[in-house]
Order: structure tokens, then sequence, then C-alpha cells
């Protein structure tokens, strides 16, 4: 996702893994993006706002969801 046409975010998509890719952190250098996120579908919402976070993390899908609105 870009922002002001500069790289914002990445995002990589689990069913259920909350161990966080080593490519995602990867990616995330190469193209100098502001967050990088690994959305896990199978956990549950929990109250934080992912988007203070710049390293990369894994956040459950209806939390980061949540924060797109």
């Amino acid at each position: 996702m870009t922002r002001e046409q500069k790289p914002w975010f990445l995002v990589e998509v689990k069913k259920a893994d909350t161990d966080v890719s080593p490519s995602l952190g990867y990616m995330q250098k190469q193209i100098r993006a502001e967050h990088a996120f690994q959305v896990v579908i199978d956990e549950p919402y929990v109250n934080r706002n992912c988007f203070d976070i710049r390293t990369p993390v894994a956040v459950p899908a209806r939390t980061f969801l949540s924060q797109l609105l």
C-alpha cells in the first residue's frame, strides 16, 4: 500500500502462523515501507494501534482491518 506515492505498509496474510516471516522484514527494508504486517486470520481482536509499530509485527486480521477505516 502506498501513501503519497511512497511505500506505506506491506501485508502478508497467514491463517494461523504468528511467527513473523523473516522475508517480511527483508522486504520492508528493501522498499523502505513504514510498516510491515503479518495479518493472522485466526487470532482474536486486540485493542492496540498496529500503526504505532514500525518493525514487522504479527497482528490479528480483525485488529488490522478495523484500523483501515
